[in-house]
């Protein structure tokens, strides 16, 4: 199955059912075809075949239109991420290759002091341009296509190092939207909120949505009240938010007022999420959750924590909230050491997956394809362990295990230690560099509204919960942390900022 036979299968069985709502916008599955078609059109005119056509653009309905057009007409769409900074965007235009660069003008306006490593993007086009060359193109049909081209090209976050290009072809894209479909079902009368951008590899799950065809809610970006509101005049029954997300939303004013009654489910995920976050929200929504892990090489989700467990965990087995979850049914993963080969039940290891979601390589990179695919195996760089009952835990990332007098200490471990004091509202963990331990441990802490820095608090409640050489010997205070687009901490500029205040003498 192609991509792109989501809406035009919607169109034929559904025409008339809601497909996407953007503020006062609406569009039918058959309108939304009728779209994908006239964009395909566009694209074939100004484009050649296997193309790249890079999009920067926050959440509107042309951003979900061309993510079906572009494989319409045999193109690939690089999806760019609005946060990045001029330099870092125009780096990634140009290694993509793309031959057309469409986007909101403000965004675009980012590029024009790098023009020369665009410029075999040529002009680029505003959004609103574009929308109105679509409506005025003729529909095309697809153009002959096997399920192993490439489909989206999605810049990886860039928290270990250089952002490299997955590429997603047509079997990752809808392996990927089966495995999350039987992972967590979507419901007859679901209506979906999206809030994350569109530039993620989470916009996956508007096309999951879109297979079973139900209506997507778009929110531009990522605003509580929006959200709240939004929930209430749509209906919503189904969204997904990352961890840092939800937090905003039980600490929102407006939550006690308002009406989330036709809220079925939240998944969440992103990154990891804080237990008193987690218990706040099952006992305050009044709806289920659900976690997801997954990432960008592999089309979506790769393991998934059902609403079940959530609520075994809650009433009897609370190691489950700190689960990831089981291992989807389409993918095989397995726990490895630094040899390869599969470590005990209950041992700590890398996470490695195998599977038809699983991207084929990064986009002009040969030697990193080689060394994350070396075996058949795709090695995530995540470190896990699988439990006697087959439940999956994110340990850490490889690169953020702390040694520090040549014991491994896990960040993540550190992280839900603080979570549990009532000041903190976010943390993160990191190693520093240390002349006598070598790296120690630093958190990088973020208040709630009116708490007052206590950094002896924070490392008693740490000896408390952990042994002695995994308390924090360093303590930072931030109003927020950073974060990149999917929600993730940027531990590499955490680890630079950390060290160049603790040199300093600001510890």
């Amino acid at each position: 199955m192609r991509l792109d036979e989501i809406p035009a299968r919607a169109a034929r069985e559904s025409p008339d059912a809601p497909a996407l709502i953007s503020g006062a916008q609406r569009l039918s599955f058959s309108a939304l075809e009728q779209r994908v078609a006239c964009a395909a059109g566009a694209l074939a005119r100004r484009t050649r075949p296997g193309d790249r056509v890079a999009l920067l653009a926050e959440n509107r309905p042309e951003v979900v239109e061309l993510y079906y057009a572009a494989p319409r007409a045999g193109r690939v769409l690089v999806l760019l991420n609005y946060r990045l900074s001029g330099p870092e965007l125009a780096r990634t235009v140009a290694d993509s290759g793309a031959s057309l660069l469409i986007g909101e003008p403000d965004l675009l306006a980012r590029l024009a002091p790098h023009a020369a490593l665009c410029r075999g993007a040529g002009e680029p086009v505003g959004l609103d341009d574009w929308s109105v060359e679509v409506g005025r193109s003729a529909p095309v049909g697809p153009v002959p296509a096997d399920e192993d081209d490439p489909v989206w090209l999605i810049y990886t976050s860039g928290t270990t190092g250089q952002p490299k290009g997955a590429i997603l072809t047509h079997r990752n894209l809808v392996t990927g939207l089966l495995a999350s479909s039987l992972g967590r079902p979507v419901f007859p009368a679901d209506v979906y909120l999206y809030p994350f951008p569109l530039c993620h590899v989470s916009g996956h799950n508007v096309c999951v949505f879109h297979l079973h065809r139900r209506p997507v809610v778009l929110l531009r970006r990522f605003d509580v009240d929006a959200l709240l509101e939004t929930v209430e005049r749509e209906r919503v029954t189904a969204m997904s938010l990352a961890p840092t997300m939800l937090s905003s939303l039980l600490d929102a004013p407006g939550l006690a007022s308002a009406d989330l009654s036709s809220l079925r489910s939240i998944g969440y995920g992103a990154s990891a999420i804080a237990e008193p976050v987690l218990r706040g929200a099952m006992e305050r929504l009044g709806c289920e959750l659900s976690q997801g892990y997954g990432m960008t090489e592999m089309a979506g989700t790769a393991a998934f924590l059902d609403a079940a467990a959530h609520r075994r965990g809650l009433e009897r087995e609370p190691q489950l909230l700190r689960a990831a979850g089981r291992t989807g049914p389409l993918i095989e993963l397995r726990i490895v050491d630094d040899h390869d080969r599969d470590v005990a039940s209950g041992t700590a290891g890398e996470i490695v997956a195998r599977g038809d979601q699983l991207s084929p390589g990064y986009w002009n990179a040969p030697e990193a394809s080689a060394e994350a695919w070396r075996g058949g195996w795709f090695h995530t760089g995540d470190i896990g362990r699988r439990d006697a009952d087959g439940w999956l835990y994110v340990v850490d990332r490889k690169k953020d295990i702390i040694v520090s007098g040549g014991e491994n200490v896990a960040s993540r471990e550190v992280e839900d230690a603080l979570s549990l004091h009532p000041d903190v509202r976010e943390v993160a963990v990191v190693g520093v560099p240390d002349p006598h331990w070598g790296e120690a441990v630093c958190a990088v802490v973020a208040l709630r509204d009116g708490a007052r820095p206590d950094a002896d608090a924070l490392v008693a409640l740490s000896r408390e919960q952990l042994a002695g050489y995994k308390k924090p010997r360093h303590v930072l205070f931030v109003d927020a942390l950073p974060r990149n687009a999917g929600g993730k901490v940027l531990k590499p500029l955490l680890r630079e900022r950390a060290a160049a205040e603790l040199a300093s003498g600001r510890s």
